[in-house]
């Protein structure tokens, strides 16, 4: 009688300061069998060129990992249709006017950012150490800055926010307040578009309902794009600068070299954020035929998972993979965007929130460090993102 293999449960460890340990096993298979949070078979995929190749054929679909009955990494907590997102923001016609929203160079967003980054940090010295640099910079920077793009009172975050860890949940089993939080949002969101002091992206939106060329839009859709770029956009930037700084509190000789070569922090983001372990789950696409990846056959139907933290240490494309080096020539080839038709559209609003966010830190607190030993700190998986609880931090 065979006996089958036991199946590895993924994800692994939530600590976002070490790589789990399951990686480096995984290097000599690549593509591997593993059990989701949801309980189903699903091949993880974790050498860098194989995770491209799943990401840029479209053969591999992120669309329909939300279709009914195909096995998942969790349960879904935001309506199936809203998956692939910008692919639907594209299809609706909407794509020129997010980009638009959220390209650093338009509309004076850069120095938003660069004044709202310093703001903030004049608020922690005059709260005085040791403050929580998630719950007090991190955080608010994140939400400010969408409320900024969306045109939305930044009063209003936390409403929108505490639908998040619903929303972002890494979940075995649906559930029910996520519905309630989706219509919640909808409702304020369809409310903005007909507010006359909404400026921003929801103002642009609400505009285009007197264009004929836009009939076929209605007010929830709109909407549904306003939810959308709030809580994806919020959770994307605040995880990964939460853990681009952390990443420097933990190598405070980077930390100095930046306060002192500020013009280097530009160049400094690709590797944070190639080493960033905030991403919590796999990429998931879905097979959509028997396909061959690498020396495994992929049958239709599978679901199959891109581990980017793998994929982003991949020592044949990065060598010396687990050395921070802020002038590796090849640090913008990080998969943490993504890569393919699925690369995300943000990326340089992204880049341009974590450089400001460093730059007002490194200049007005160059001597920040933690406040707590590491060890002390609460890792959890909230979000889909490995970020402690707290950041204490003082200088």
């Amino acid at each position: 009688m065979t006996t089958a293999p036991t199946l590895i449960d993924f994800p692994f460890s939530p600590r976002g300061d070490r790589l789990p340990p399951e990686i480096e096993q995984l290097r000599a298979t690549p593509v591997t069998r593993v059990r989701t949070i949801a309980g189903d078979e699903a091949w993880l995929v974790s050498s860098y060129q194989l995770c491209r190749q799943v990401l840029e054929d479209p053969q591999f679909s992120l669309k329909d990992t939300s279709a009914p009955g195909v096995p998942r990494q969790y349960a879904l907590t935001i309506p199936p249709e809203v998956v692939n997102n910008m692919g639907n923001i594209t299809g609706a016609g909407l794509r020129k006017a997010v980009l638009k929203a959220i390209n650093p160079k338009a509309g004076g967003l850069t120095e938003w950012m660069t004044d709202h980054a310093a703001h903030l940090v004049d608020g922690l010295l005059g709260y005085g150490p040791p403050v929580d640099l998630r719950g007090q910079f991190t955080n608010p920077y994140a939400e400010h800055l969408h409320c900024h793009i969306l045109g939305i009172p930044r009063d209003d975050a936390p409403l929108l926010a505490s639908s998040l860890d619903i929303a972002f949940m890494n979940s075995a089993c649906p559930i029910t307040g996520a519905r309630l939080n989706w219509d919640r949002d909808i409702a304020y969101m369809a409310g903005r578009l007909n507010d006359p002091a909404t400026d921003g992206l929801m103002a642009e939106l609400a505009a285009l309902r007197g264009d004929p060329d836009y009939a076929h839009l209605t007010d929830e859709m709109l909407a549904t794009v306003g939810v959308t770029m709030f809580g994806a956009g919020v959770i994307s930037t605040m995880g990964a600068l939460t853990m681009a700084v952390f990443t420097l509190l933990q190598n405070p000789e980077i930390w100095e070299q930046l306060c002192a070569e500020p013009g280097k922090i530009p160049a400094a983001v690709d590797e944070l954020l190639r080493v960033n372990l905030s991403i919590a789950d796999g990429l998931p696409r879905l097979a959509m035929k028997d396909m061959q990846l690498g020396d495994t056959e992929i049958k239709k139907g599978e679901l199959v998972l891109v581990l980017v933290e793998a994929a982003n240490t991949d020592e044949s494309v990065f060598p010396d993979p687990h050395t921070i080096d802020i002038d590796r020539p090849n640090a913008a080839a990080h998969l943490s965007f993504g890569y393919g038709g699925h690369y995300c559209p943000a990326v340089p609003l992204g880049k341009k929130h974590i450089e400001t966010a460093i730059e007002a830190l490194t200049t007005r607190m160059p001597g920040l460090h933690l406040a707590v030993p590491v060890d002390q700190l609460v890792w959890r998986t909230r979000f889909m993102k490995r970020i402690p609880e707290r950041l204490p931090v003082a200088w």
